[in-house]
């Protein structure tokens, strides 16, 4: 590691251009000068004196496959993005952690404390916490750290920016006090465990898992705590594709009741079918079982889950496209991934919305302008918020230019897949 005064005074001369272009290839000099401003952040909110300095980063992630699968044990494709946290680092060894991330208030977290405080709950400090106390639980080592961080993980995009801040503040401490021996599926459970235990986020793992590894990352959930990962041989880059994620304005506000029916209503399914999930029984099971299950836990639910047994296929089918590198493939299974969420999972729009449905809208959108090329389907939970497009870059403009024309400037958000997840980037 290096002090903080060798760290600016190699940003100013360029030394770090090559780690950066290891990480964000030609977009390098743009990050030297984001990790120039962060460093100066440090040295006003800490200490211009530090030693012991580290850089590290941790990317946003998109769902790529498997829309609304992993709570019922299923399967998804997910990808890492080349939006990022990424922060400046100082070890301390004192029982204390503390981040100033640029637009937030300060977090400060006595390490002395390894259990959820009350106060704390739905807030960052929490995430600290939990974090520490997960890496304890495990038998890892812990101790403090200063950091100052800047996000560009867009809040409130589905792209998960509290998942890519758990995951860093899980890699510092994997370079700073366990000799980065601690893997990137266990670093994701600890950040899930931090989330769901100390700031009381119900979430499941695919967020963590995708912004860990980075890449395409295919992962199975049958067994929930040891989920099974195969990161993909893909070079995106190649593609002659943009990822796009349009947010359409939605508020996601009041919607908890429609994304817990989504899982509820699975659920219902598969208990009617004498299972927990739906992933413990089939397709089969269920049509041949169709008059009693209709009867008991009606339509909805019944096509939710004809949604899920074939959006389970489609993930090994997409994973198996993009490992072979049939690319056009691969966008036909996007399409149909995206047909299925409107028709049978039916998380576009929530019911009685009439004057309102701006995902559908963006997706109508969407083929309207590219026609057979690209591909399109909702991002994440749905119901409001965002959509995701795969664009050919010749089409680019043409597709921003119109989406923006209807959700307003800078709604259409143009990212790449990137190869690595959490990362010491120096």
């Amino acid at each position: 590691m290096l002090s903080l005064e060798q760290l600016q005074a190699g940003l100013q001369t360029g030394a770090y251009l090559p780690a950066l272009e290891k990480i964000y290839g030609d977009d390098a000099s743009k990050q030297a000068r984001r990790l120039a401003g962060i460093a100066a952040q440090f040295a006003v909110h800490f200490s211009p004196d530090a030693k012991d300095v580290a850089v590290f980063s941790a990317p946003g992630r998109s769902e790529i496959g498997g829309n609304h699968t992993d709570h019922n044990h299923g399967k998804v494709l997910a990808a890492g993005v080349n939006l990022d946290i990424l922060g400046v680092a100082a070890k301390t060894g004192q029982a204390r952690v503390r981040v100033n991330s640029a637009g937030y208030r300060p977090n400060d977290v006595d390490l002395t404390t390894l259990t959820p405080v009350e106060a704390e709950t739905g807030h960052s400090n929490a995430m600290i916490r939990g974090i520490c106390a997960g890496f304890a639980q495990r038998g890892f080592s812990i101790g403090g750290f200063d950091a100052a961080t800047a996000s560009d993980v867009l809040g409130g995009s589905g792209l998960s920016s509290s998942a890519a801040f758990g995951v860093l503040i899980g890699t510092i401490l994997n370079h700073f006090y366990n000799d980065a021996k601690i893997l990137p599926l266990e670093l994701a459970q600890i950040a899930q465990y931090a989330e769901n235990v100390f700031v009381g986020k119900p979430c499941g793992l695919m967020d963590q898992t995708a912004s860990a590894v980075g890449g395409f990352v295919a992962i199975d959930f049958a067994d929930t705590a040891h989920p099974v990962l195969t990161k993909l041989d893909f070079d995106f880059a190649k593609s002659d594709h943009t990822l796009c994620i349009v947010d359409t304005g939605g508020s996601h506000a009041d919607l908890t009741g429609d994304y817990a029916a989504v899982r509820g209503e699975m659920e219902s399914v598969a208990e009617a079918l004498g299972k927990q999930v739906l992933r413990e029984t089939s397709r089969q099971a269920l049509l041949e079982n169709l008059p009693i299950v209709r009867a008991q836990c009606g339509d909805r639910a019944v096509l939710r889950a004809l949604h899920f047994f074939a959006e389970n296929e489609r993930v090994d089918a997409q994973a198996a496209a993009l490992a072979r590198g049939d690319f056009d493939a691969f966008l036909q299974l996007i399409k149909e991934s995206g047909r299925s969420s409107f028709m049978y999972n039916q998380n576009i729009f929530t019911g009685g919305m009439t004057r309102e449905q701006p995902v559908s809208l963006a997706l109508a959108l969407s083929e309207n302008v590219l026609g057979q090329r690209g591909a399109w389907r909702v991002h994440g939970g749905g119901f409001a918020g965002t959509m995701q497009a795969f664009v050919p870059l010749d089409m680019l403009e043409e597709y921003r230019a119109a989406m923006e024309a209807v959700f307003g400037t800078g709604s259409c958000h143009v990212l790449q897949v990137r190869a690595h997840g959490g990362v010491r980037v120096i």
